[in-house]
């Protein structure tokens, strides 16, 4: 079965240990919000930029596994591709973990087919897991942010609880195929501070404010020129 492998510590059971994670099934959970006026917005937001309002809410995109990546730098072709933070939930051995990546989209593919524009990027994902049921008694209270860097200027991009969003579970009880090992599915995000945006370097963390620990990771945007 095609896929990747991807590396993680993961933090759990009071130690950190080296987890090799075989990505099978990739899937991103769109338009999860929990609040209904801040998923408006987003789909606003989104509609701005011309891409059409979703079926349903929420909606679930397929991408091929081997998008997912630990890497610190992606290419993009053209200048019109941009992160956005998610909370992601791995099926793997038998338990779900927790992590944070970026669904760096094409947003001109966007316009005109956002399961294309899913596709046209790499995933982004920090090499850092929670357990997921370590979190689930304080689940509220987890925080997810990114950072661009625009025209060299770091600025505070997104930032919110993750109850902004569906609980996990619901999240997954509407993904019809469920979670079977070697899935990892992205789970929702938060609307842009100052609109949706290119830059060179986008960063991304989870905060768990209760245990007082962070998951991090950051990534630079190369630019492919676009022939002919």
């Amino acid at each position: 079965m095609p896929g990747t492998t991807l590396d993680f510590t993961l933090h759990a059971d009071g130690g950190a240990t080296r987890l090799a994670v075989e990505i099978h099934h990739a899937v991103i959970a769109g338009w999860t919000g929990r609040d209904k006026a801040a998923l408006e917005r987003h789909i606003v937001e989104l509609e701005e930029l011309g891409v059409p309002r979703p079926a349903s809410t929420p909606i679930y995109y397929r991408v091929a596994a081997a998008r997912f990546t630990t890497a610190d730098t992606i290419e993009c072709t053209g200048p019109d591709s941009s992160g956005e933070v998610e909370f992601m939930v791995v099926q793997s051995g038998g338990r779900r973990f927790l992590g944070v990546g970026s669904d760096h989209t094409d947003r001109t593919v966007e316009t005109y087919g956002i399961t294309v524009s899913k596709q046209m990027c790499d995933k982004p994902v920090a090499p850092e897991l929670w357990a997921l049921d370590d979190v689930l008694p304080h689940w509220d209270s987890l925080i997810i942010r990114s950072f661009a860097t625009i025209g060299g200027e770091r600025v505070l991009y997104q930032e919110g609880p993750v109850s902004a969003m569906l609980p996990p579970g619901e999240i997954i009880a509407g993904y019809g195929p469920g979670l079977s090992a070697g899935t990892a599915m992205f789970c929702g995000t938060l609307a842009a501070k100052g609109g949706i945006r290119p830059a060179e370097r986008f960063a991304f963390e989870l905060e768990d404010p209760v245990l007082k620990r962070t998951i991090r990771h950051a990534y630079d945007v190369r630019i492919l020129p676009i022939a002919g």
